[in-house]
């Protein structure tokens, strides 16, 4: 079912939208740009829930959004936000990178990063907001991808941007289950059309190209006790040594990423109510783990909590 906690304001004026909208998200500086001589602003924000999806629709008018530091020192819950227009312009601007979003259009931004989004006139955006571990790429990823205009009429970004637009309002009007294959999907979608908007044009893979290609096999193998950078660097026809300097210039290894990606999947799915009857030992040989004492030992290491420990604070009976 879609979240209950549903937040909303109509119609509302301005210093109660500011606050609202930093309510809803991470905090952030708001201020009207508007003249004094133009008519009231009345905004509105309205959220809801999908698991750990978070759909939010913001109207306004001439207002200027900012990420700052000061704010990401307040709270930094890594987080990553879908900015999807709806009616209006929006220019976003992140890693001195700006792009101009008109309707259809939406592009990624990170909010342990500052970024700026400014309105210069009337506006409807869709924002879709998500903790940033549920994404397979890595920091130097993000940064390529953060603020890169996805056209809604053209390539991947057809299915994409109507897909949310509906999936958001059979939410926000409908019951929906909600599940992580469902999770899953939405965050497969916009992975396949972020890698399309920033692959090059050319039959050599580049640093980037392999990074996520590599990491996409890897997410598609975690079930595999074979997987290894052997494996990964064998299918990619590069050397083991080259594939590991990749992954190391993002701030990982080969093995740790695939350490990391096994252990999130178990910690889903350790959280996951419908997966209760299953034992831990079922959950950590899906993903490639198969001796249970080492998974045990590994996840407390991580986590600071044992799995059985997690799985009870997660659902307590």
């Amino acid at each position: 079912m879609a979240d209950n906690a549903e937040a909303a304001c109509k119609h509302t004026p301005f210093e109660p939208w500011q606050h609202a909208v930093s309510e809803a998200f991470v905090p952030l500086e708001v201020r009207s740009i508007a003249a004094a001589d133009t008519p009231p602003f009345r905004g509105s924000l309205h959220t809801t829930s999908l698991g750990k999806l978070q759909f939010s629709e913001v109207a306004g008018r001439q207002v200027h959004v900012q990420r700052t530091p000061r704010t990401i020192k307040r709270s930094d819950p890594g987080m990553i936000k879908v900015g999807l227009q709806r009616a209006g312009t929006g220019i976003l601007t992140q890693h001195d990178r700006e792009t101009i979003l008109t309707p259809g259009d939406f592009a990624i931004y990170d909010t342990s990063t500052p970024y700026d989004l400014h309105f210069t006139g009337d506006f409807n955006m869709l924002v879709l907001m998500f903790p940033r571990n549920l994404f397979r790429f890595g920091t130097t990823e993000l940064q390529t991808m953060a603020a890169r205009r996805i056209r809604g009429s053209t390539g991947v970004g057809t299915l994409v941007s109507p897909f949310l637009r509906n999936l958001h309002g059979t939410a926000m009007t409908q019951s929906v289950t909600s599940s992580r294959d469902l999770e899953d999907g939405v965050i497969n979608l916009l992975e396949s059309a972020l890698h399309t908007e920033t692959s090059t044009p050319t039959t050599a893979v580049t640093e980037a190209t392999l990074l996520t290609q590599a990491k996409g096999f890897i997410e598609t193998h975690l079930g595999d006790i074979a997987l290894g950078t052997t494996m990964v660097a064998t299918h990619h026809h590069v050397s083991t040594r080259h594939l590991q300097k990749t992954f190391e210039e993002d701030g990982a290894t080969v093995a740790g990423w695939i350490r990391y990606r096994r252990l999130e999947k178990c910690r889903r799915d350790l959280a996951d109510p419908a997966l209760r009857s299953e034992n831990i030992g079922t959950i950590c040989a899906r993903f490639g783990l198969v001796n249970s004492s080492h998974f045990s030992k590994l996840f407390k290491e991580t986590y600071g909590i044992s799995p059985r420990a997690f799985r009870e604070e997660s659902y307590p009976r």
